[in-house]
């Protein structure tokens, strides 16, 4: 079956969409039955609650939550968000018009465990949400273990959990999403390929693939005056020539991100093209960097509230990451009209224009492949514009965050049996 933007594909037969207004598990969940929180009584036309649950507050998965509550508020839906306090998450989406849950949750599972799902739990008491939304590994762990299917449950892995650990914590995390399937009316993953992963895992449940988006209006074009003046903004580049080639990296500076990788593929860049600059944009720490000359010529940025700037300023953006489920930065990278260099993880083929796997994807972990494709890139600039033009007119044409909001829209109202809003009657007749 070819890819659609838009792919539901159900795996348990046995389990059926929670009747509409219930806010229960279908009759074949085994916590069908139980009270649900109440809620107002719903006609055929009224709007929906959901409840997001999220951790981590701060980089891609915070961002992709950001967009999509802004989305949805303006759709008119109702929309609350339990999260921790402190990150920009909970700022952004109160900004955008959610209602706000705090909820005080580490991001690895720990002693806390019980008093994090109890305030799940407190959230949706509150919110009395007609669907959880649940994001990650630990608000997935939480959430339904508070939920345990009396709300239908959505949730979104952004990368599988048993990716990031090995041994017996990678076999922990596999026999957990497997058993907890059974409180999930889908889960809902952004690539086929993260979905593929899933099911290899041994992962049974009934699955939607809605791809990331970013919102294109906020990550416009840049040309080359563009980047001209992003080069004179950003203060860690005021220094640098226009002419001076410059790799941009942005994403948390972590062993997930694969910043190490990129930083043994350097000294070869930077023997090649002794004016070049790499510019890690993240917060984190900093990997230990290359000996020698091209050490300072490596820019440890920091984070930033502007990511945007970052791509116009780039010639080249790289994203080596050793696991994905469908990165946000190379979409937002591409929006901007930016040719990246990605690791091939799950997601980074579907994210690409069609035809461009070749000069942009390499395999992970692999700094000699990671090195040739971004010398080969930085020795054709027209090979860079067409890349860049080609990328910018697919994210804007596929991977847009509306697109993706109204693909979550359908499956929300698929699994609450709420028609389409299109063809919902006016109110009164």
């Amino acid at each position: 079956m070819p890819h659609q933007q838009i792919q539901q594909t159900a795996t348990r037969p046995d389990r059926a969409p929670a009747p509409a207004g219930t806010g229960r598990a279908s009759a074949r969940t085994p916590y069908a039955g139980r009270p649900a929180p109440s809620r107002p009584a719903r006609t055929r036309a009224a709007r929906f609650t959901v409840l997001h649950v999220a951790q981590p507050v701060t980089g891609g998965v915070a961002r992709v939550v950001t967009e999509l509550i802004r989305a949805q508020v303006e759709s008119g839906l109702r929309v609350a968000l339990a999260c921790p306090p402190g990150g920009a998450l909970a700022r952004e989406a109160a900004a955008a018009g959610a209602a706000l849950h705090r909820w005080d949750a580490g991001r690895e599972p720990g002693a806390g465990l019980a008093r994090e799902i109890a305030g799940v739990a407190r959230a949706v008491r509150r919110a009395a949400p007609d669907l959880v939304h649940a994001h990650s590994a630990k608000a997935g762990l939480a959430a339904r273990l508070a939920v345990r299917g009396r709300v239908p449950t959505v949730f979104q892995p952004h990368a599988w959990s048993f990716e990031a650990v090995t041994g017996t914590r990678a076999r922990l995390a596999r026999h957990w999403e497997r058993r907890a399937a059974r409180w999930t009316a889908r889960i809902l993953c952004v690539s086929d390929d993260e979905l593929r992963r899933g099911r290899r895992a041994g992962v049974e449940a009934e699955w939607a693939v809605v791809p990331n988006g970013v919102d294109t209006a906020a990550f416009p074009p840049a040309s080359p005056g563009d980047a001209a003046r992003a080069r004179a903004a950003l203060p860690a580049l005021r220094a640098l020539p226009d002419e001076a080639p410059l790799l941009v990296c942005l994403g948390r500076l972590c062993r997930q991100k694969g910043q190490d990788v990129l930083l043994r593929a350097w000294p070869r860049i930077a023997a090649r093209h002794p004016d070049a600059r790499l510019a890690l944009v993240g917060d984190g720490a900093a990997p230990p960097l290359p000996p020698g000359e091209a050490a300072a010529r490596v820019l440890l940025a920091g984070p930033t509230t502007d990511p945007g700037a970052w791509y116009a300023a780039a010639d080249l953006v790289v994203q080596p990451s050793r696991w994905e489920g469908m990165a946000l930065a190379p979409l937002e990278a591409m929006a901007c009209s930016r040719p990246v260099v990605l690791s091939e993880v799950d997601g980074a083929r579907e994210s690409l224009p069609a035809g461009q796997a070749g000069p942009c994807l390499v395999p992970p972990e692999d700094p000699h492949a990671l090195a040739s494709a971004v010398l080969r890139l930085l020795a054709d600039p027209e090979l860079r514009a067409e890349l860049g033009d080609q990328a910018q007119r697919h994210v804007r044409a596929e991977r847009d965050v509306r697109r993706t909001a109204t693909a979550v829209d359908a499956l929300y109202r698929d699994l609450l049996g709420l028609p389409d809003p299109g063809l919902e009657e006016p109110a009164g007749r």
